[in-house]
């Protein structure tokens, strides 16, 4: 009787254990992304030489700034940056899960900055304009932050279905008339505040705030939360409900979804609303959990950040959580790398667009670090693999 092979990964030595993780580690995507980051960080390093600083002082300012203060004389300060990295992190994962939703059905949605300056708009209204007991408040402005951003992108969904129209074009063009809207709103009477010079609102109610999870000098509040449930949503959405199988098959070949029976056009608005919706919601996190007041640079950079993030995080959940997470400590630790090391803020926006550049580029890193294409093999079909022809020689 022929010995049964299926059996032998489970007797591999520790030796062939070894051969098959370094087989499939220089051939994961993993490695790609971590090989991207040591590049842009070496980038970096250059443009810090020539802008006359020290690297060495640049980077461990980051590091104190984002991960972990070794200078600060008690451990609530040591260990304060990592809440301030995973506080920067929230509304950059909650909005680049709602752009990857649109990436995964083959929509390219780039209006995330007008779907979150919407969001921002209608939690900062009812946020100081209305007064409500506790966390009632909280969930009103949080769910007209969703519904803004949503009927926002859902415009994008319904031109899309029924036209044909470009979302790109059109996307583009909302984030122009949702800055020129917020600017507007910012001189009346209403969105005024009383006895300022400056263009924007009061304070929010402070019912209407996101509570702090940890005192200070933490900074950590209930958007974290907020963010891992939008991840725990967008990934039962995409992989456990049927409107995610249309979606992923939309995106994977209309063609052979239209053909099997599904409605394209409802896919397609329904995915934008989503989208809007999980942007909006992250202008609402934004809002209320770090402005507490609207102005005209309430969103920032936000949307187009959340591009970055989606295509760093290959637009799956967990993906999404590390490359925000990596993002807002690059935020967080680019203020203080530009207070203490005199380096502009503006270089961490150069060390994600090479990130983004080379993640878009996976053959390009390969053949930069001469690394062996991938052949989707596990480390336990390796060791089957090597078994059979054990057994065969």
């Amino acid at each position: 009787m022929s010995e049964d092979t299926s059996q032998k990964p489970s007797r591999a030595s520790f030796g062939q254990w070894v051969k098959a993780a370094w087989h499939v580690g220089v051939r994961s995507n993993w490695l790609v992304y971590v090989l991207a980051v040591v590049v842009a960080l070496i980038i970096g390093a250059i443009l810090i030489l020539i802008a006359g600083a020290s690297v060495g002082d640049a980077y461990a300012a980051m590091f104190r700034g984002a991960i972990f203060n070794y200078e600060a004389d008690s451990l609530a300060g040591m260990l304060a940056p990592l809440t301030s990295s995973i506080h920067a992190a929230s509304p950059l994962i909650i909005a680049g899960l709602g752009l990857a939703l649109g990436f995964r059905a083959g929509l390219f949605n780039i209006g995330g900055n007008g779907q979150v300056m919407m969001g921002a708009i209608a939690a900062a209204y009812f946020g100081f304009a209305f007064s409500m007991p506790p966390v009632i408040h909280m969930l009103v402005c949080i769910v007209a932050a969703i519904l803004a951003g949503s009927i926002y992108a859902g415009i994008v969904g319904v031109l899309k279905a029924r036209t044909g129209a470009n979302e790109v074009i059109l996307t583009i063009m909302l984030n122009s008339i949702a800055l020129l809207f917020l600017r507007h709103i910012l001189t009346l009477p209403t969105f005024q505040q009383a006895g300022s010079a400056n263009p924007r609102t009061k304070t929010i109610d402070a019912n209407a705030q996101l509570p702090e999870l940890l005192p200070r000098p933490f900074q950590l509040n209930l958007g974290i939360v907020i963010a891992i449930l939008a991840a725990i949503f967008v990934w039962w959405y995409l992989e456990r409900s049927t409107w995610g199988f249309e979606l992923r098959a939309v995106g994977a070949n209309p063609d052979a979804a239209r053909t099997a029976g599904m409605n394209i056009g409802k896919v397609t608005a329904l995915t934008m609303a989503l989208s809007g919706a999980l942007t909006g919601l992250a202008g609402g996190v934004q809002l209320t959990g770090t402005m507490k007041y609207l102005d005209a640079g309430v969103a920032g950079s936000l949307g187009f950040d959340a591009i970055t993030v989606a295509l760093l995080g290959r637009n799956s959940p967990i993906g999404t959580v590390f490359a925000g997470l990596l993002f807002g400590g690059f935020k967080a630790g680019g203020r203080i790398m530009q207070v203490q090391a005199g380096v502009p803020i503006d270089m961490v926006l150069i060390l994600q667009s090479v990130i983004v550049l080379l993640i878009a580029a996976p053959p390009f890193v390969r053949w930069l670090f001469r690394l062996p294409k991938r052949d989707r093999v596990s480390m336990r079909k390796y060791l089957t693999l090597q078994a059979e022809k054990e057994v065969a020689a």
